[in-house]
């Protein structure tokens, strides 16, 4: 195994990938929280944290793809 496959910090682009799918994981358990929160407030604070975690894991993707310009 060579030193890169041993430590995922060597590649950020596969550690920013890594990130990503547990932001996703994340996101999802809390959407499946709002449905099951029977407070509207804990519904909207449920609903706003899944977004901004959406919006993290979008730029997390955008960096390990390098799509956008400030990642290249």
């Amino acid at each position: 195994m060579d030193k890169q496959a041993r430590n995922p910090l060597q590649d950020p682009r596969q550690r920013a990938r890594q990130l990503r799918e547990r932001l996703v994981g994340l996101q999802e358990s809390l959407r499946d929280e709002v449905t099951q929160a029977g407070d509207p407030q804990l519904k909207a604070l449920l609903e706003s944290s899944a977004e901004v975690l959406g919006g993290l894991g979008k730029s997390f993707g955008d960096y390990a793809a390098k799509n956008e310009a400030a990642w290249r």
